[in-house]
């Protein structure tokens, strides 16, 4: 079974690819997963890491204690190790998935059963579509044929958006599916996560879940 590693170290990264950026030495924290990424951590945000590099990559420990990550694109990620406080390596075998409550669980089932109202023509993929992640909320297609991802939840928040945007990362290496646009859908969604959202050329829907259920008038809001 593959491992996470945990690596505590002052190190300095360097990222060369379209762009060029640089982090001077600190103390970070560098996550390999077992899926291969590699990602840069510091202490003062929960969401994202300062930076990243997606599989597929591979990661060269070189001499002189310099890291070197590279994609397939061969854009590196250049890590060069000053002090290394902590490195552990764990097995955290297959993840269930995050469980949602029964309002979540609900929306999904009503939203697929009545997924016209996100638009005239859309038609269901699939509930639950798996994914080496976790299962995306609902997959579908809209009236032109172009495949979507939606992803539900009871309170939409910024942590929501970036459990979508790694969805769709995924999806779009499907040639089957690709490329994939993705919907955030929730009761409520925090202005935070409408910008983030928006940003990443993700749509909003607010879900009016009496009206799914038929108690009012079915109206989502599209922004």
């Amino acid at each position: 079974m593959r491992t996470m590693r945990l690596v505590i170290a002052r190190c300095s990264v360097d990222y060369a690819g379209r762009l060029t950026a640089h982090l001077p030495s600190a103390p970070r924290l560098i996550l390999v997963k077992a899926d291969g990424s590699v990602s840069i951590h510091a202490d003062d945000r929960a969401y994202k890491p300062l930076n990243w590099m997606s599989p597929p990559c591979t990661l060269k420990e070189g001499d002189g204690d310099v890291w070197t990550v590279i994609n397939k694109a061969g854009e590196k990620l250049i890590i060069t190790m000053e002090e290394i406080l902590h490195d552990s390596s764990h097995e955290l075998g297959v993840d269930p998935g995050l469980i949602k409550d029964g309002v979540e669980a609900h929306l999904q089932e009503l939203l697929a059963d009545r997924i016209e109202t996100l638009g005239e023509g859309w038609t269901l993929i699939r509930r639950e579509y798996p994914t080496a992640i976790g299962p995306v909320d609902i997959l579908c297609r809209d009236a032109d044929g172009a495949t979507v991802a939606v992803e539900i939840k009871r309170r939409g928040e910024i942590d929501g958006v970036e459990q979508l945007t790694r969805y769709l990362e995924l999806l779009n290496r499907d040639p089957h599916l690709a490329p994939v646009k993705g919907i955030f859908a929730a009761q409520e969604i925090k202005p935070q996560a409408r910008v983030l959202a928006t940003d990443r050329g993700i749509g909003c829907v607010v879900l009016d879940y009496d009206g799914l259920r038929g108690i009012e008038d079915d109206k989502l809001r599209l922004f």
